[in-house]
């Protein structure tokens, strides 16, 4: 791959092409995604100075370009040995996964490094998902963050005490800190705050015109920035401003719609202009939705917008509000026009009602069943249906399907309250995890275990969303306690959380070994955990060292599954806004986060209750080749617990046993802790799952993560209208979870298994320490710090 090269009759000493070094960087580790992640990581390397372009450009290409490696600069460098050979390729997939974490970066720098008219749109697309995860940015419209994709510059400053500008001088530039940090200075003041990574400052001379408040100095070396020049901000602000379109009732602002061209797709079909809610009262919101909803859409394809209203319509527009609107929406007539059109015009809006009430059906599921109200409304509208459908035939397609739907939840509701509610023990522990897991509904009742000082218990059942207060009264009246009593959530490390009186589904704010408790005020101090709250004191490493690592990944992945099925779309919705604001159960989800703390938990403790050597080796050999399975059953979940639970500082920290570790190993570790990698918002992660098909389990925490930046970063109502450029966000990212489950998991595709009964009863009994001081504890034991 290195030689000599001729090109226009010149010979190039030494070099290698850009299209075979990116080729070859592919074949050589796994942990490469795509061509343009291996031109990243050349690119960082030709930043260092390592790779150098025969005519001394600044980027690498994936071109037939000529780039030369520094050591070939010289005619007379001497030619490695063999020894050092053998070195060079016992790290090199260590290299490679280095480069593969910082080459992203290095490929974003070099993107930004173009002028914008030479920027692809491959290059546009990097930029505007790089912007969307940038906290300063987190209020702007996604319209406004692809604008500025096409303008914004890349900025390095090398030196600490860098003056980027004065105080009083002209503001030219936005600035968004990339990396590093500065001090804002104002005379006569000093240093009055620090900026860091993801703050921004400069626009307010911009937006107001007037002169810097303040001057800038870097505050470490090696600071960059993204920067948006004044004249592109006043562009990007004013073209915002001529596609925006307001509504106004008495003055007011009722509804912002954002106007785009959109192309159709055929050369003979001119394009015509989209029209985006931005924001709106929640009535406006609706009309809008069904004035411009498809007829010929059947309401279980696909519509962004209207899926976006039905899946966050809980956070402006209760189901109280809503199914009022939408029989009013059904009676709408329309005053103008000869009796055949007003005729039409009421026979649409039925359909785009009734078209809507499916849709929402289709994403409620049985969640139906825990609104009286929305079952009310389907069968009063299913009433007046039946009387329209007479004489109006085009109802009689969805009638059908309305009618399906009201006949099927109505028996199911009926049913229920015979058999009156699912009962559960201790939420999360017991016989309950070996039987197939059913999610729990608000309607249901749970049996809890409440504790006392002296560690005696009483037994109450309670319904799912039991406030503080009605868990505490039904304890009292079992004791027969007129004492005022404090209901704590009290953890295995003896940390205390006093659960507030108007607090509902209490039990949902235990950790994995957390127990709730009662006690009067005065008690408070003297409660301590259960024996049992502890966990194991000896590993379980004999019952599972025996079983196939793809046996257990497979039983973690179908337990998993079920875990996951259970939780409802609405419940992301309910996490991310806080539920006790909203009332509201998220059993199913916690349950899933749950379990994945645990296996976080179950892997430090095994190691930690290892008191041999070679043992410890073993195991993280086994957890390496379960965290393999888990991937490979696409179950992310259990695989990014498995590798954090190893990436513990109880288990880090084990140097004897890491070292003991066969390389090939090592090497596969790696590989996986690269994909943990935060970087460009866990840039690996998401490119590694945009290659898998469903179905998928994924990495939750992270999911939950995006929602929350959005949600914190964003306000919820905006001049008092709803914003619903924020519910399109979170609701977007639900839509990944949609998609991880659009196909099913497929139970009967287990490996075969000597013992399959024995593997799931194992998986799904898992015990474990969750007090991080005994953990380190138990680790400096086997490998005491050296002095």
């Amino acid at each position: 791959m290195i030689r000599d090269r001729k090109y226009h009759l010149k010979t190039y000493r030494q070099c290698c092409v850009g299209t075979e070094l990116v080729d070859w960087m592919l074949q050589q580790s796994a942990c490469v995604h795509s061509r343009a992640h291996a031109v990243g990581m050349w690119q960082s390397l030709l930043e260092e100075g390592v790779l150098n372009h025969v005519d001394q450009e600044l980027s690498f290409q994936d071109k037939y370009l000529f780039y030369r490696f520094l050591d070939d600069e010289d005619e007379d460098a001497v030619l490695p040995s063999d020894d050092e050979k053998r070195e060079a390729e016992e790290e090199l997939q260590e290299t490679l996964l280095f480069l593969s974490q910082i080459g992203p970066d290095a490929h974003l720098r070099m993107i930004l490094r173009k002028p914008p008219g030479q920027r692809t749109g491959e290059d546009l697309e990097i930029i505007y998902d790089e912007l969307l995860h940038i906290k300063a940015l987190s209020h702007l419209s996604n319209t406004v963050k692809r604008e500025l994709s096409g303008v914004i510059i890349f900025e390095s400053h090398a030196k600490a005490g860098t003056v980027l500008f004065n105080q009083g001088e002209e503001g030219t530039s936005w600035y968004i800190i990339q990396k590093g940090s500065v001090n804002v200075v104002i005379y006569g003041k000093g240093v009055v705050c620090t900026l860091h990574e993801g703050d921004d400052f400069g626009k307010l001379a911009l937006v107001n015109d007037a002169p810097r408040a303040a001057s800038i100095v870097l505050r470490e070396d090696n600071c960059h920035f993204l920067r948006v020049d004044k004249e592109d901000f006043n562009r990007i602000l004013r073209d915002v401003e001529a596609n925006t379109v307001r509504l106004k009732e008495h003055d007011q602002d009722v509804l912002v719609l954002q106007k785009s061209l959109r192309s159709s797709g055929h050369s003979n079909i001119p394009a015509h202009f989209k029209y985006t809610v931005m924001s709106g009262t929640a009535e406006k919101i609706l009309e809008h939705l069904l004035e411009t909803m498809r007829l010929d859409l059947h309401y279980t394809d696909p519509d962004p917008a209207l899926d976006d209203f039905v899946l966050m319509h809980g956070i402006f527009m209760p189901i109280s509000q809503l199914c009022p609107a939408l029989i009013a929406h059904y009676h709408s007539q329309s005053s103008q026009g000869s009796e055949q059109e007003r005729v039409d015009y009421a026979v649409a809006s039925k359909r785009r009602v009734l078209s809507l009430a499916l849709r929402w059906t289709n994403m409620l599921a049985h969640n139906l069943l825990e609104e009286d109200t929305a079952l009310s409304f389907l069968e009063e509208l299913f009433g007046f249906t039946a009387n329209d459908v007479r004489v109006l035939r085009p109802l009689k397609d969805l009638h059908t399907d309305l009618e399906k739907i009201v006949k099927s939840y109505t028996d199911d509701a009926r049913s229920a309250q015979k058999k009156h509610k699912v009962l559960l023990r201790q939420f999360s522990s017991g016989e309950e995890r070996l039987s197939k897991r059913q999610p729990i509904r608000c309607f249901d009742d749970i049996l809890l275990k409440v504790y006392c000082r002296d560690h005696t218990y009483t037994t109450i059942r309670v319904p799912v969303l039991a406030s503080g207060r009605e868990v505490t009264a039904a304890v009292a009246d079992k004791l027969g306690s007129t004492e005022d009593l404090l209901l704590i959530s009290l953890s295995s490390s003896g940390e205390k959380q006093i659960l507030k009186a108007s607090d509902v589904s209490v039990f949902q704010a235990l950790g994995v070994s957390g127990r709730l408790f009662v006690c009067p005020r005065d008690q408070l101090d003297a409660l301590a955990p259960l024996p049992e709250q502890e966990g194991p004191s000896s590993g379980s490493m004999s019952s599972f060292e025996l079983m196939s690592s793809k046996d257990l990944a497979f039983q973690m992945t179908l337990y998993d599954w079920e875990l996951f099925s259970c939780v409802h779309e609405q419940e992301f919705v309910y996490h991310t806004f806080g539920r006790q604001a909203y009332r509201r159960s998220t059993a199913n989800l916690d349950l899933f986060l749950r379990r994945f703390n645990q296996l976080q938990f179950w892997v430090v403790t095994e190691v930690c209750l290892c008191p041999q050597l070679s043992k410890r080796v073993q195991l993280l050999k086994k957890f390496i080749k379960i965290a393999a399975h888990c991937r490979e059953f696409r179950n992310l979940n259990s695989f990014f617990a498995i590798i954090m639970g190893m990436s513990n500082p109880a288990v880090s920290r084990l140097s004897q046993t890491w070292e003991k570790l066969p390389s090939k190993f090592k090497k596969f570790y790696a590989e996986f802790e690269s994909l943990l990698d935060p970087s460009r918002n866990h840039r690996s992660y998401r490119l590694a799952v945009a290659k898998m098909e469903p179905p998928i389990i994924p990495f939750t925490p992270l999911l939950l993560k995006d929602m929350t930046f959005t949600h914190e970063g964003n306000k919820t109502f905006i001049d008092n209208m709803v914003n619903f450029e924020k519910m399109r966000l979170i609701a977007s990212t639900i839509r990944t979870v949609r998609h991880c489950r659009s196909q099913p998991f497929n139970p009967e595709a287990s490996p075969a298994s000597k013992n399959p009964q024995e593997v799931r009863n194992y998986v799904r009994q898992i015990t474990v320490i969750d007090n991080q001081r005994t953990l380190s504890q138990l680790s400096l034991k086997l490998e005491p710090r050296k002095a």
